[in-house]
């Protein structure tokens, strides 16, 4: 998913790089994510409880970002693994 934002971020801040369903549920009921992250989030989940195996929560400003995301050890965003 390419959005305007880094990826999920924790309350510092900082860029959570990979995630699982149940630590973004204990992160959403915590309020870490909350307000525009929600809906991404949710359609996520959503994919990753539907069987893909893995998402990817990427900032679309930053130059050649899908390639970096994808084809990099560390990328650039958050990847949402289903399991």
């Amino acid at each position: 998913m390419l959005t305007n934002t880094p990826g999920v971020l924790d309350k510092q801040g900082k860029l959570l790089s990979g995630l699982t369903p149940k630590k973004i549920d204990d992160l959403v009921a915590k309020g870490v994510i909350s307000g525009g992250m929600l809906p991404k989030i949710a359609s996520v989940l959503d994919a990753a409880r539907s069987g893909v195996k893995a998402c990817h929560i990427i900032d679309g400003r930053v130059p050649h970002a899908l390639l970096l995301e994808v084809l990099t050890d560390t990328g650039v965003g958050t990847l949402i693994r289903s399991k």
